[in-house]
Formats: C-alpha cells, sequence, structure tokens
C-alpha cells in the first residue's frame, strides 16, 4: 500500500452535523472546513444542498474559499438534489441509494428496477453538466451480496467515479468487512471508500480492515460524532494507518488536537477523557506501575510519542500512583522527602484522592507535604 493513495474524505459537516443536537452556524463550519484543508484533508463532504436556503448557501460559503480540498455534496438519486448541489457552486455529488431490501422496501416501496432507474438518470444528468459523481450503497453491509456488486458495477459503466460502502447501522466486524470489500475490489476497477458507523464500537476497526482490503477512500468524522453512536474518527484512523499499518496520509497530525477542540466546541459536547488519540487522559499517568515506567522510558506504555498529535504527557497524582512519581513530581518543585515521608505523603494523597473521587492538583499535593 502506497503512501498517498489512500484518501480521507471528511463527513464531519454532512453526517457528522447529522447526529442528534448538533447544529453547525456558518462561522463555525468555515472554521471547521479550513482547519480539515489546511491539515491536509484530501475531501470535504460538506452538507446537503437539498436541505433548503440556508444549508446551500453555507455550502456556497465553503465553495468560495479556494480551498485545496475537493468538496462534495450530498444527494439523493433525484434530479432536483443535483441541481441543488449545481447552484451551490459543486463540481462533485454524491449519491445515495438503498441498497439492502429492508431499505429498498421502505423508500422504494420494493421496486429496486425504479431505484436503478433512477440512479442511471441521476449519474447521467450529472455527468452531463461535467460533475464528477460518487454513488453510495446505502446499508451495503445488509445487503445481498451479487446484487450490491450489480448495483456498483452499473454505477461504474453509467461514469461514477467510485462506490461508497455504507455500513448504515453499524453492524459489520473487521473480518466480515474485510471479506465484503475484498468481493467487490476484486471486481471493480473505481476505488471503494469505506463509510462505517459506530454502533457497537467498530467503525475505526472496519474502516481500517476495509482497507486492508484495497478500499482507497474513508469517510471520517472529527471526534467520531455522528447519528447515533457516531462514526470513524478522523483522529483515530489517521493514527491507526500511520502506527499500526505504517501508512501516511499526508495529515499534519500535531494538530489534531486542535481540530479536536475546536469541533468539540462547536458541538458544544465535550470529549470523553479516555477517547483515542485526542481525549484528556490519553497521555495522564496515574498509576504507579505506568509512571515509574514512562518515567525511565516513554515507550513502556505509549504507542506513540503525545507531541505526534498536540498532546504533552501528564504525570498526575492521585490513589493509583506510587512512591517513583510522587518523588518525581515532588522534585521538579524543589523537595526532597526521605523513604518514611514519602510514605506518609502517599497514604494523605490516596486518602485524599478517594475523598475528591478524583486526581489531585499540584497545589493539593504540595499542601500534603509536611512543612519544615
Amino acid at each position: 500500500m502506497n503512501n498517498h493513495t489512500i484518501g480521507i474524505n471528511d463527513t464531519t459537516l454532512r453526517d457528522g452535523e447529522q447526529a442528534a443536537g448538533i447544529a453547525f452556524n456558518v462561522e463555525e463550519k468555515i472554521a471547521i472546513a479550513t482547519l480539515l484543508d489546511s491539515i491536509g484533508v484530501q475531501e470535504l463532504e460538506v452538507g446537503i444542498p437539498a436541505m433548503g436556503q440556508e444549508e446551500a448557501e453555507s455550502i456556497r460559503t465553503i465553495v468560495n474559499l479556494g480551498l485545496n480540498t475537493k468538496l462534495l455534496g450530498w444527494n439523493r438519486a433525484n434530479l432536483s438534489d443535483i441541481q441543488a448541489s449545481i447552484n451551490c457552486g459543486l463540481q462533485r455529488v454524491h449519491v445515495s441509494v438503498p441498497v439492502s431490501e429492508i431499505q429498498i422496501a421502505a423508500k422504494f416501496g420494493g421496486k429496486w428496477q425504479l431505484m436503478l432507474d433512477r440512479l442511471r438518470d441521476a449519474i447521467n444528468f450529472a455527468c452531463d453538466r461535467g460533475l464528477s459523481v460518487s454513488v453510495g450503497g446505502e446499508d451495503s453491509s445488509r445487503a445481498d451480496e451479487s446484487f450490491l456488486l450489480d448495483v456498483a458495477l452499473s454505477a461504474q459503466e453509467w461514469g461514477a467515479f467510485r462506490f461508497r460502502f455504507c455500513d448504515t447501522v453499524g453492524i459489520l466486524d473487521p473480518i466480515t468487512t474485510y471479506n465484503k470489500v475484498r468481493h467487490l475490489v476484486s471486481h471493480l476497477s473505481i476505488p471503494v471508500e469505506m463509510h462505517m458507523h459506530d454502533d457497537f464500537g467498530l467503525a475505526t476497526a472496519n474502516t481500517l480492515a476495509g482497507i486492508k482490503a484495497g478500499a482507497l477512500s474513508v469517510n471520517t468524522t472529527v471526534n467520531g460524532m455522528g447519528e447515533r453512536a457516531g462514526n470513524a474518527a478522523l483522529e483515530e484512523v489517521v493514527m491507526g494507518l500511520r502506527c499500526i499499518y505504517g501508512i501516511e496520509m499526508g495529515i499534519d497530525t500535531k494538530r489534531l488536537l486542535e481540530l479536536s477542540r475546536l469541533v468539540a466546541k462547536a458541538t458544544n459536547y465535550p470529549v470523553p477523557p479516555w477517547k483515542a488519540i485526542v481525549g484528556e487522559n490519553t497521555f495522564a499517568h496515574e498509576s504507579g506501575i505506568h509512571a515509574h515506567g514512562v518515567l525511565q522510558n516513554p515507550v513502556t506504555y505509549e504507542p506513540f510519542a503525545p507531541e505526534d498529535v498536540g498532546w504533552e504527557r501528564r504525570l498526575v497524582v492521585g490513589k493509583h500512583s506510587g512512591r517513583h512519581l510522587l518523588l518525581s513530581v515532588l522534585q521538579q518543585h524543589g523537595i526532597n522527602l526521605s523513604g518514611v515521608e514519602i510514605q506518609s505523603v502517599l497514604d494523605a494523597v490516596r486518602h485524599k484522592s478517594v475523598q475528591t473521587k478524583r486526581s489531585l492538583t499540584v497545589e493539593e499535593l504540595l499542601s500534603l507535604v509536611p512543612q519544615g
């Protein structure tokens, strides 16, 4: 797998914003799009032009920023949706169609031929107007495999440049994902894109499995936000590919924390402290064994350096701390204690930590040190 052959198509501004209770204003959309662009994300799905005037205006505003990243609008397989994308100045459109029996029954009354006709007409309409068209199979993970392949091959024949494999309700595991995507990749000449949901906490794992199987594009969202349990997180996918597979995405990872914080602020939802890559605790060490190890060599308990993603390492004193950590923190403040003294401070730290149900601040720690 060569560097840069795999692209990120981030959908924070489309599927991310579809999370219940989230609505970005134009300024926030601009800030998010600009930062995603400046850290090197190759493609952004910027919204749904057919949603109405306000959404269309914010998409047009982003189009007019002149970013390097490619911009894409999400559409249903109907001509008015695509016309709305054209009116926003977009040159790339994504057309989504249901491909599982469950979804075709709900949206097309079970008439799969009607769905295919609409798809063909939508692709023709877009291609005739010089647009680049990607096609997405909604609920690909529950679709009949041979029908899914027929839809993807038809899309390819009609002029689509990419096919999106969607695990719409997040029911796949990495092994099944690998097999399903491998099957598609081996029969298609256009690239496959991964669109994974996190209902069982497997969105990132399934995205990586899809890449292993030959997918060349991935949908991500910052902080993994999105409908229900969310989508594959941009920061997890990028660092997973770099550190586990050795694949560089051309992303400035040192700004991932900055990006995470920008989106968290815009959504008004905090990131959980143990969230992978960008959580407050990812490089905080409290337990005695861990802190002792990290003080000797960070590699003992860190898969990559905190600086790689914009963090700094934090040594935290609390219930699980040991003597080494305590000595190290106190020495940083010019305090040297005897063995007996250190044990009594440690006992006091553990007692206070249990009382307050958290780790201690430096001030609280220093207040427990015997004076004189």
